[in-house]
């Protein structure tokens, strides 16, 4: 799913105080929409998108039924009558107030957005933005004074880092929309206000869920359950898998888990274990792996990174294996009682 701002515009914009509630704070709310032009326009915009990098979706969800979902309900009265933005920008800001229980939570201004023109898979939509900034930094103000020059600090918010947005596009309404989600403060226990209290999002089971699912339960089962069930393998093995899943992901337009368990897994034995271990992964960590879908390359990219080929040598030496494992052998010697690697190649690079 990819997402382009190059024609996107603020429409009209709502700005509240929101402060910590366990602390009393109280919110401000203002009367009015923010009237902005020109420059100042351009750089708000600028402020707002730019944080939306991941691919990553979610939708707006209730355990009982969306509708009981808040911010849907609003949302969805803002998309019926954008007019209307501020009064239930207000809503907004009352909501937020009363999820923002935690002692951690930092008050901000809290923006609620309305965007035209956003493009989410080849569709123009409209999307509603809720942005709120709690940090400040400090900026010197340099200005020229009789003959030479004053210098003031002052307090404001950078607008290069988004603290936490979401933007909700009007599309997938029966399911809860499409959202994506930025959170670039909170990373304790208070960090699940803003996502998980007041948005109530869940990711969406798109290509990058099915993939980012698919490569995680593959690095675990080849991590964790493979030296379980099989004791002979060796941390050389686990990297030549890793390898292969890998490479795997990346060579494939589409996932077939028959297919990389002949490809990847290759071995009957091992193939029936890795197939007992899905059902006991999706169950424990109450998840869905797909058994065919498209891979998204976005997904791939991310999970590569987790999953290096690395065999960890005490506190000394870190092995990184990125190719065939006939080349590197273990051993043990008696005389030291240390174990040993043994590296075969043609020349150093």
């Amino acid at each position: 799913m990819n997402t382009s701002f190059i024609d996107a515009y603020i429409e009209k914009f709502s700005l509240h105080r929101v402060g910590n509630k366990i602390a009393d704070e109280g919110f401000i709310l203002s009367d009015k929409t923010i009237e902005l032009g020109g420059e100042l326009l351009q750089l708000m915009t600028h402020f707002f998108v730019s944080g939306f990098k991941s691919q990553e979706f979610y939708h707006l969800y209730h355990d009982v039924d969306l509708k009981y979902n808040e911010i849907y309900g609003v949302i969805s009265e803002i998309f019926t009558k954008p007019e209307n933005l501020h009064k239930q920008s207000i809503n907004l800001a009352k909501h937020l107030y009363e999820q923002s229980t935690h002692p951690k939570i930092k008050g901000g201004e809290f923006y609620v957005v309305y965007f035209k023109d956003c493009i989410i898979n080849g569709e123009t939509v409209d999307a509603v933005g809720l942005f709120k900034s709690e940090n400040k930094d400090t900026f010197l103000k340099v200005y020229p004074s009789g003959d030479g020059f004053e210098i003031e600090s002052q307090q404001g918010v950078n607008i290069n880092k988004l603290d936490k947005g979401c933007l909700i596009f009007n599309t997938d309404r029966e399911n809860g929309y499409v959202v994506a989600v930025v959170d670039n403060t909170n990373k304790g226990a208070e960090a699940h206000y803003w996502i998980d209290d007041f948005l109530h999002v869940r990711q969406r089971k798109d290509e990058y869920y099915n993939t980012q699912n698919a490569m995680s339960f593959a690095k675990d089962f080849v991590v964790k359950e493979l030296p379980k069930e099989f004791v002979d393998i060796s941390k050389a093995d686990q990297a030549d898998l890793l390898n292969k899943s890998v490479q795997f992901f990346k060579e494939k337009d589409t996932f077939d888990i028959d297919e990389f368990a002949n490809e990847v897994i290759a071995q009957p034995e091992i193939i029936d274990s890795f197939n007992k271990y899905k059902k006991n992964y999706q169950q424990e960590r109450e998840i869905e792996i797909a058994d065919n879908f498209t891979i998204s390359d976005t997904a791939v990219k991310k999970q590569a990174r987790v999953l290096k080929s690395v065999i960890k040598l005490d506190k000394n030496f870190h092995i990184y294996v990125h190719g065939n494992n006939q080349y590197i052998r273990k051993g043990y010697d008696a005389e030291t009682g240390l174990h040993y690697y043994q590296l075969f190649f043609k020349e150093e690079q």
